[in-house]
Order: C-alpha cells, then structure tokens, then sequence
C-alpha cells in the first residue's frame, strides 16, 4: 500500500467534490449561451461562483479561472498600480508573471522583512505588492494583517497567493485580490478563482466573467470547487493525526542530527513540513521513499524536477549543505495517523542506514 504525502503539490479529489462535478458534467450546455439549456447552465455557474466567496467569507467579486497560475497572471499584470514587488519565497508561478518585480527579501524564519518592505515602497505610487499567504516549501505563514497595513499606509494594493492556505485558513480580507485554487483543498484540478475587492482596482480584458477573462466557464470545474470548499473544516488536519511528527520523529532527528525546518520558521502550519536527513540529499531521499511506498517531494511541484536549489531556502539564508538535503512532506485532508507513524518509522531507518554508511 502507498502513502500519499505530497498533497501541497495536489490533494485527492474529495467525493463532495466528485459527485458535484459528475452533475456538472450532465449539464452540458455552454453558460454564455442564450438559449435555455445556456441560461440553466449559467444560473449553475453564478450559483457555484456565490457558493465559493461565501464558502472563502469573500464580500467582493469572485473571477473563476483554470487556477492559481492564471488568477496570479491575471492579478499582476492588470492590477492597476504602478511597480510591482513580490516577495523572495513567491511561489514560482508568480515570480514568471513578474520578471521585472522588485524582489523582497526575507528573514531566516522566512517571514518577510517588514522593514524593507516600508524602504521599497517609500516613494513608490500604488505599488503591487504579492505575498505568499502560507509559503508551498517550508509551510511557513506570513503575517498578512502587518503586512498589508505598511503596503495600504504607502498606498499600494496588496496581493495575496492563498493557493496553499484557502481551505485551511481563513482568506485575508486585508488583500486587495486574493489567488485561490481548487486542486490545493480537495477540488477538481483545472479550476481556481482571483478574489477582488473591488472589480475597479483591475483592467477588463473582454470575453467571459464579466469582461476579465477570455474562454468558456468550466461549469463542472466550478460545482466541485463549491462542494469541496463546503466540505473543508478546521483544522485541515487534526493536530492528534500529525502528532507523531512531534512526539516520535522531532527527538529522534535531534539525535540523528537531522533539521526540522519548522522548528526555526515564523510561524509554522502543521500541513507541510520541510525536513532534512544527514547523509542523504534531497533526490536521493525522494527515490528511496518512492521504493519504500511514500510519495514525497523536494519542494514546489512546478520546480521540483529542476536540478537548481530551492529558491526559497536560498532567499531564508539557509546552509546551502541542508538545503541540498531538505524534502517536504505534505499532508491532507484523508490523512491518517498511522500513515504518519509509518513516515516517521521510514525516515528513522532510512537515517540510521546512511549514518551507519558514512561511518
């Protein structure tokens, strides 16, 4: 039997979620059309879009897209504002869409430098500024609320990637746009949702959802981000279930000399953890407990088949020797406890074997 624990990169689809999409499926019309089987299909799709802002407690617009990456192009580049910043642990996706951004530095505990964000936007006009709500490697979550208060003082516009957090945490209603995806939290892949405050902050493109995005609404894609954002509870995973990671792996890492990133970070989530073994690199740990029946990874699944270092942990000022031997290890809603028991018992073993080689 597998042991899934990458669900940072995607989780399994919930049944909520299955099922509703199965419905959609059935209605198959397209909902800009405007005959009666369209109008159907589109009193669905507003009923679903209405269903995903009150499901996040979202009081502004909801733009449903195809996901995170394209509610993240979306955002920053039509935000209307001038320069725009983002921070140095941004999800890849993000740092694309901005090649020109300004780049925030980070602390080592991988919360952003409150400090230089103040100097970067002093003298800026209505910068866009994008932060990661909870970071997709290290599961370190930022202060939003502090964070948005220096960006609005300066009289920027604050943009939130939540694709890790929504679902799990409350959205932050300080954002000025709020990046959202539905594969992260039990929806169906392919579908996703730019929150905005007030459609006025952002350029219309023409074509569907009210002008601000091009492309037929993925109706059955919409109905299973609604029923699964329904079904989501706090916390995303029960603390008893993750308990192991503290109780038996943390001692035992301490006395294998392995490093437990969440120990040093801000404010850690319990959902992703970012690990490493001595004496074994990160790639070498991936195949070994692939072999062994877990699916694990070394970071953001759009960067993880990359031979560089993780972005991330550079921008943290990580030793460059632990972040070569660093993997997450993601957890989800069906997790259970005695699949973390079984991780913590492979990673003991596996540690004891390449200390006991290196000797």
């Amino acid at each position: 039997m597998r042991i899934y624990f990458d669900h940072a990169a995607t989780t399994p689809v919930r049944p909520e979620a299955q099922a509703a999409v199965a419905e959609g499926l059935a209605r198959w019309a397209n909902p800009s059309s405007p005959h009666g089987e369209g109008r159907a299909a589109r009193a669905a799709l507003e009923d679903a879009r209405v269903r995903i802002g009150k499901a996040l407690g979202w009081n502004g617009e909801v733009i449903l897209t195809s996901g995170a990456s394209e509610s993240a192009v979306i955002a920053l580049t039509r935000a209307k504002g001038g320069a725009r910043l983002a921070s140095a642990v941004e999800h890849e996706s993000v740092l694309r869409a901005l090649p020109e951004a300004g780049i925030l530095p980070v602390m080592a505990n991988g919360a952003l430098d409150l400090e230089a964000l103040g100097q970067a936007l002093n003298g800026q006009e209505r910068a866009v500024v994008a932060v990661q709500a909870v970071n997709s490697e290290t599961g370190n979550r930022q202060d939003i609320q502090a964070i948005a208060a220096v960006v609005h003082d300066a009289g920027g516009l604050l943009i939130v990637d939540a694709a890790q957090s929504a679902g799990k945490w409350p959205v932050p209603a300080e954002a000025d746009m709020v990046i959202v995806s539905a594969h992260k939290l039990g929806g169906p892949p392919g579908v996703g949702a730019l929150l905005v405050k007030d459609f006025a902050q952002l350029e219309a493109s023409g074509g569907q959802e009210r002008g601000y995005r091009r492309g037929t609404e993925n109706l059955p894609g919409a109905l299973g981000f609604a029923a699964a954002l329904e079904a989501c509870s706090q916390p995303y995973c029960d603390p008893a279930v993750l308990a192991p990671i503290v109780e038996i792996l943390a001692p035992a890492m301490g006395e294998l000399g392995g490093t437990r990133l969440a120990t040093s970070l801000a404010d850690p989530t319990p959902y992703v953890e970012a690990l490493a073994m001595p004496g074994l690199s990160g790639s070498a740990q991936l195949m070994r407990f692939d072999m062994a029946g877990f699916a694990v990874s070394q970071g953001s699944a759009c960067s993880s088949g990359s031979l560089k270092r993780s972005h991330v942990l550079e921008a943290m000022g990580l030793d460059t020797d632990i972040a070569d031997r660093t993997i997450r290890v993601s957890f989800g809603w069906n997790t259970r406890k005695e699949e973390v028991e079984a991780f913590c018992a492979a990673w003991i073993a596996m540690a004891r074997d390449a200390k006991a080689r290196a000797a």
